[in-house]
C-alpha cells in the first residue's frame, strides 16, 4: 500500500470535542484508522464499555495505550494513537499508532488487533497504512517496531508491512524500514 491508496474517511466527527486534525482519519480496503476521542480514553480507563466496540475490545494493550494518551496528550495528534475500526461494522477492533516525535529520522509504531478478530489480516492491513503514512511526515525516514521474537504472528505483520529485521536484544527484536 502506497500513501496515495490513503485518503480521509469522510466520516462524520460524532464527538465535538473529538482531538486531532480535520481528515486525520486513515482509510484502506477494510479499516478506519482514526484518533482516539477524549471519551473513549475515559471509557477504557474507567471500565466502561461503548456501543461501538467489538467484545473483546479493549484488550490489554488498548488499556495501557489509553494511560499512555492521557498522560501525553500530544499523542492525539496526526502523528499519534488510532484506533481501528471495521468499516463493514463500525466497531472498534483495535489500536495502531506512533510514538512521535521520531528520534534520528525514526518513528516507531505500534499495534494490536482484538482476539475476536485476528486471523483477518486486519493487523497487517493497518499496519502497511501506518507505516506508509509515518513515511510521507516531516523528518521521519524510516519507521521502526520492536517484537518478541517468540510471537511469529507479530514478526509476520511487520514483514509483511515492509519492514526488515535490524536487530535483536535479550527479549526483544527490532524491525526497521531502512
Amino acid at each position: 500500500m502506497s500513501s496515495s491508496d490513503l485518503t480521509a474517511s469522510g466520516l462524520p466527527d460524532s464527538d465535538p470535542a473529538r482531538p486531532g486534525p480535520a481528515g486525520a482519519d486513515l482509510t484502506t480496503g477494510r479499516l478506519v484508522l482514526r484518533p482516539w476521542t477524549s471519551g473513549e480514553i475515559a471509557a477504557v480507563l474507567s471500565g466502561d464499555r461503548l456501543a461501538h466496540w467489538a467484545d473483546d475490545f479493549p484488550a490489554e494493550g488498548d488499556r495501557a495505550i489509553a494511560g499512555f494518551v492521557a498522560g501525553n496528550p500530544s499523542a492525539l495528534g496526526e502523528h499519534g494513537q488510532r484506533l481501528i475500526i471495521e468499516r463493514s461494522t463500525g466497531l472498534v477492533v483495535g489500536a495502531v499508532g506512533l510514538f512521535w516525535p521520531p528520534a534520528d529520522g525514526a518513528v516507531e509504531f505500534g499495534y494490536g488487533v482484538v482476539p475476536s478478530r485476528r486471523g483477518r489480516g486486519y493487523a497487517t492491513e493497518a499496519a502497511r497504512a501506518i507505516v506508509a503514512f509515518a513515511l510521507t511526515a516531516p523528518g521521519v525516514d524510516r519507521v521502526v517496531a520492536t517484537v518478541e521474537p517468540s510471537n511469529p504472528a507479530s514478526v509476520r505483520v511487520l514483514e509483511k508491512a515492509g519492514l526488515r529485521l535490524a536487530g535483536t536484544g535479550e527479549t526483544l527484536a527490532t524491525y526497521s524500514t531502512a
